[in-house]
């Protein structure tokens, strides 16, 4: 029988010391009891509920600029895309209206090269 009491003194003991560490502390403060006891806090209801409104505008926010960061690569993408493309048709307008191509263009439809120069009329002001 002693042996039996001192062991039941021990787990006792041991109790008290937990009793007052941390983790019995965080225990006691995440039982739904020991917080409504004396009922439901309500002067803690506004305090709450502007940390709701602030982390939903948070989390809004964040996701809002996230998606427009996608939506900015992918015009930069695009912008490439479309500097390429301005490129290349200014490339191929410079070569098809040099004179050498265009006289093989309209070589097709039957108009030929002058080889005369062209001549500079003058006339006077009093013939317009």
């Amino acid at each position: 029988m002693s042996n039996s009491y001192k062991i039941e003194e021990e787990v006792e003991e041991k109790r008290e010391r937990t009793g007052k560490g941390l983790f019995s502390a965080m225990e006691n403060l995440a039982s739904s009891n020991a917080l409504f006891k004396e009922g439901l806090p309500v002067k803690y209801v506004p305090y709450v509920f502007y940390v709701a409104v602030f982390l939903i505008g948070y989390i809004w926010n964040a996701h809002t600029s996230d998606k427009l960061v996608r939506k900015i690569e992918k015009m930069k993408v695009e912008v490439n895309d479309l500097r390429a493309d301005y490129t290349t048709l200014k490339a191929e307008l410079m070569y098809r209206s040099k004179q050498s191509e265009v006289a093989k263009e309209v070589n097709s439809i039957g108009l030929e090269e002058s080889m005369v120069p062209p001549q500079k009329i003058d006339l006077e002001e009093i013939e317009y």
